[in-house]
C-alpha cells in the first residue's frame, strides 16, 4: 500500500474508533445516540467548522445590542459573512441578575432593552445567525446573571423561542456532578425544543469531552481560555492536537476564539495563529472589534484560501507531522486528494523548514503542485519529493499540495 493511502487509511480507521468509544462513552441507550446523532447531522449546523465573531475576547461583559446589530452590519460591510463568518454570538453578562416571576432568564434591560428576539430578528434579516451564551451552573462565569442548572428545559425553549442559532455553554459555579450528566441534559432540552441551535460545550477540556461530547453537542473546548499572546496560542494548538481523531463533520474540537486583531500579537503571529487554526478545523470565531480592524486584521481574517482549508468537505483535523527545535510541520488531508501543509517556526530566528511528501503521505515520485495561500501563487506546478522554505521567526508558510 502506498504512503498516501496509508495516511489516509490510518485517518479513516481514527475517525471509526472515536465514533465506537463516544458511543460508548455516551450515557444515553443506542437508539436514543443514533437518533440524536441523526438530529446533529440533519439539522444542517456544523457540517463544517462554524464561523463567526463572538464577543468575550474584546468585549467581555462590556456588551449591548448596539454593538452586536454595528457587528452584523460590519460582518457584512467587510466581506466576512460572505466569506462564511455567519454566527454573531453573546458571551456572558446579556441578561439580569434574576429570572422573572415565571423562571425564565430575561435580557438586562439596561443593556439589551429591545430584548434577544428582537436582535434576533435584526441579525437574521441580514442573512446571520444569533449565537447566546449560558452556564451549566447555578450561575455564569461572571456571576451576574443566572446559569441554566436545573432549568435546562425552561432556557431551551426559551432560546428556541428568541429565534437563537448558537449556544455557547460553560462550566462555571456548578454543583460538581459529572460534566457528562450536566451538558446532556441541555443537549437533551435543546433536541426537544425542535430549533437547529449549534450546542457548544465549553468544559475546558477537563474531563477530556472529545471522548464522550460527539454524541452531545456539535463542538467543545479542549482547552483553558485563549490569551492574546503567543504563548497561549501555541500551547493551546499543542493541548488541542492529541484529540484530532475525535472530530468530524458535525463534532469539533474547540481551541477557543480567535485573538486576531486585538492587538497583543505581530501580524506574523497572528497569520501563524489564524493559518493554525484553520488547518486544525477550529470553529473560527473572530474575538476583535470588526468594526474598527485594520485592513491588515481583515486580510488575515478574510483570507479565503484558508478559510477553505478549515470548511474542506472531508473534515479531517490536521495535526502536528513533526517538531523539533522549534521548528514544526503541521499537516492534514484536504479533500480531492489534496494536503494542507503550514511550516511554522516557533523560535526567534530564521529557520529552514523541509517537508517530505513521504511523511504527509504523498509519493515522493510523483509531482504535486505547490499552491502559497499567503501569496496567492503558485510556488511550482510540478515538484517532487520535498519542499524547503525559510520561515521568519513565529511566523509560517502555508501550502495546498495537489497530486498530478
Amino acid at each position: 500500500m502506498g504512503g498516501g493511502a496509508t495516511f489516509f487509511s490510518v485517518v479513516v480507521l481514527l475517525l471509526v474508533q472515536c465514533i465506537g468509544k463516544g458511543t460508548r462513552a455516551a450515557n444515553l441507550s443506542i437508539n436514543a445516540h443514533q437518533d440524536y446523532t441523526q438530529f446533529l447531522l440533519a439539522n444542517g449546523v456544523a457540517r463544517t467548522p462554524p464561523m463567526g465573531w463572538n464577543s468575550w475576547n474584546h468585549f467581555q461583559c462590556k456588551i449591548d445590542e448596539w454593538t452586536v446589530k454595528a457587528t452584523a452590519d460590519a460582518l457584512i460591510s467587510t466581506g466576512l459573512a460572505a466569506l462564511g463568518y455567519k454566527y454573531v454570538n453573546i458571551d456572558d453578562c446579556w441578561g439580569e441578575g434574576n429570572r422573572d416571576s415565571r423562571g425564565n432568564l430575561v435580557a438586562r434591560s439596561s443593556t439589551f432593552p429591545s430584548g434577544i428576539k428582537a436582535l434576533a430578528d435584526y441579525v437574521h434579516a441580514r442573512g446571520l445567525k444569533l449565537g447566546i451564551y449560558s452556564d451549566a451552573g447555578y450561575s455564569t462565569c461572571s456571576k451576574t446573571m443566572p446559569g441554566s442548572f436545573g432549568h435546562e428545559d425552561q432556557d431551551a425553549r426559551t432560546f428556541a423561542e428568541w429565534g437563537v442559532d448558537y449556544l455557547k455553554y460553560d462550566n462555571c459555579y456548578n454543583d460538581g456532578s459529572k460534566p457528562q450528566d450536566r451538558y446532556a441534559r441541555m443537549s437533551s432540552a435543546l433536541h426537544k425544543a425542535g430549533r437547529p441551535i449549534l450546542y457548544s460545550l465549553c468544559e475546558w477540556g477537563q474531563e477530556n469531552p472529545a471522548t464522550w461530547a460527539s454524541s452531545i453537542g456539535n463542538a467543545w473546548r479542549t482547552t483553558g481560555d485563549i490569551k492574546d499572546n503567543w504563548d497561549s496560542i501555541t500551547s493551546i494548538a499543542d493541548a488541542n492536537n492529541i484529540w484530532g481523531r475525535y472530530a468530524g463533520p458535525g463534532r469539533w474540537n474547540d481551541p477557543d476564539m480567535l485573538e486576531v486583531g486585538n492587538g497583543g500579537m505581530s501580524l506574523e503571529e497572528y497569520r501563524s495563529h489564524f493559518s493554525i487554526w484553520a488547518l486544525i478545523k477550529a470553529p473560527l470565531l473572530i474575538g476583535c472589534d470588526v468594526r474598527s480592524s485594520s485592513k491588515e486584521t481583515l486580510s488575515i481574517l478574510g483570507n479565503k484560501e484558508v478559510i477553505d482549508v478549515n470548511q474542506d468537505p472531508l473534515g479531517i483535523q490536521g495535526r502536528k507531522i513533526r517538531s523539533k527545535a522549534s521548528v514544526e510541520v503541521w499537516a492534514g488531508p484536504l479533500s480531492k486528494r489534496r494536503v494542507a501543509v503550514v511550516l511554522w517556526n516557533r523560535g526567534s530566528s530564521q529557520a529552514p523548514i523541509t517537508v517530505g511528501w513521504r511523511e504527509i503521505g504523498l509519493s515522493p515520485s510523483n509531482p504535486v503542485t505547490v499552491r502559497d495561500l499567503w501569496t496567492h501563487s503558485f510556488l511550482s506546478r510540478s515538484m517532487r519529493s520535498r519542499l524547503t522554505a525559510y520561515v521568519a521567526p513565529h511566523a509560517c508558510k502555508m501550502y495546498i499540495l495537489t497530486p498530478l
